[in-house]
């Protein structure tokens, strides 16, 4: 694991930096508190003077810091062109700090189902039924001679995961061109 220096972050942000790398390369099941208290040099009776348990650390991880950082990475963007606002957008992920990469991709392993528990799974079902209808309020108004725009959002939807997910989960770098030309096939024509 990544060693984590004493006067770079706060003793609960040393913890929380931990954890991300733990759980991301052991899975929550895999971590301990042990293994997070002995990477940052610090007893486990201060671990858990921040975090309750495992779960709490992990949830605050999951519901706290993936949701804040989906939610700067949208806000950093104007939705001038929709082709481009999607391309800046899975460009920026592919330039998240490692740190940044890493929740994410908790958040997306918890999405998947790969990890967390079931208030973690539920959050993440109501989360992805809001997905859909997200980007329509994003696309369908820029969409022209478009006979099912809902079926051409959902396209969307799923390019964009897939072109996420290879780029958090897989450590695939994708080209800002290799991402517009991908979106500009589902998308050009049409708007």
């Amino acid at each position: 694991m990544a060693e984590i220096h004493p006067g770079e972050f706060s003793l609960k942000e040393r913890i929380k930096r931990s954890a991300v790398e733990h759980f991301d390369k052991r899975g929550y099941h895999g971590t301990t508190i042990r293994s997070i208290a002995g990477d940052v040099g610090c007893s486990l009776p201060m671990v858990y003077y921040y975090y309750n348990s495992k779960k709490d650390l992990f949830h605050e991880i999951v519901k706290q810091d993936f949701f804040d950082l989906v939610g700067r990475l949208a806000l950093q963007l104007k939705m001038d062109d929709v082709i481009e606002f999607y391309t800046q957008y899975v460009c920026r992920i592919g330039h998240l700090s490692e740190y940044d990469k890493r929740i994410y991709r908790l958040g997306i392993k918890v999405y998947l189902t790969f990890d967390g528990d079931d208030e973690l799974v539920r959050i993440m079902d109501e989360w992805e039924r809001s997905i859909l209808p997200r980007h329509c309020q994003l696309v369908l108004p820029h969409l022209k001679r478009v006979e099912n725009g809902i079926a051409v959002v959902r396209t969307l939807v799923h390019l964009l995961e897939n072109l996420i997910e290879s780029i958090v989960v897989k450590n695939r770098n994708i080209s800002e061109e290799e991402v517009r030309e991908e979106l500009s096939v589902v998308l050009g024509n049409l708007i």
